[in-house]
């Protein structure tokens, strides 16, 4: 059967599936030894002989892992670094074969990501249709008043774009007080965004929880395997049709 070769790259683990879809434009593909630098090109994963950088690429056989990773601060969320700085590969148990991240975590963030060979699954799970709930424990400077937390959890324009709604709960007090925020978004420094714009810095990011995945007590720079249920339930969550956008009715 045929499949699209960036996603037989994915499901094969050599990449995810956007990733893969640079090699492509960059020639660095081949089909049965022509290089491909186009999208749409299809593969018969039993028949065709693909090779990414002069490696052939073989079909999975072994099933998926899915890890998660509780991220310390100063870690890349890559698998490599052209900086050399340290990175979530340097992380992952050896004997591993090629992992991935679903989604980031920037460089002073910590907390929970997950970690795949799935490419087909990792795409899905972080596409913007898809809506995932990211839950988030951060450290704040200062203490926002309830109006500043109201104006965050209806959402505000960021760079010409308005927020969707999220969830705000204080967690600790102190001069520098801890809260947990749940978005749906995934934009980039989204939440160190938020609490800028009410002149709150994130002092502080921790995430605890993406989607069913719940960050627990694993300790810090270790990973864990899903269970069958976590799996299932992400596989559910790609199995179901992005919901439309709704539309406001104008009043009469």
């Amino acid at each position: 059967m045929s499949e699209r070769l960036q996603k037989f790259m994915a499901d094969a683990g050599v990449c995810s599936r956007r990733a893969a879809e640079r090699m492509i434009l960059e020639g660095r593909v081949t089909v049965n030894g022509e290089i491909v630098t186009r999208m749409g090109v299809t593969v018969d994963p039993g028949a065709d002989a693909v090779k990414v950088d002069g490696k052939r690429i073989h079909p999975r056989k072994a099933p998926h892992i899915y890890l998660v990773l509780n991220k310390p601060r100063g870690v890349v969320t890559t698998m490599s670094d052209p900086e050399g700085r340290p990175t979530v590969a340097d992380l992952i148990p050896k004997g591993m074969p090629r992992l991935f991240p679903a989604g980031r975590l920037d460089f002073n963030s910590e907390g929970l990501l997950l970690l795949t060979d799935d490419g087909e699954l990792a795409r899905n799970l972080t596409h913007p249709s898809r809506k995932i709930t990211k839950v988030y424990q951060v450290k704040l400077k200062g203490r926002p008043d309830p109006g500043e937390i109201r104006r965050l959890e209806q959402g505000i324009f960021i760079e010409g774009r308005r927020t969707a709604p999220a969830e705000i709960r204080f967690l600790k007090p102190g001069p520098n007080p801890w809260y947990e925020i749940r978005v749906t978004e995934g934009r980039k420094h989204l939440v160190r965004k938020l609490f800028e714009s009410v002149r709150h810095p994130v002092i502080k990011l921790k995430r605890t929880g993406f989607g069913p995945l719940v960050l627990r007590d694993l300790p810090v720079g270790q990973t864990r395997s899903l269970l069958a249920s976590e799996i299932e339930e992400l596989r559910s969550r790609r199995r179901r049709k992005p919901r439309p956008a709704r539309t406001r009715r104008k009043p009469a």
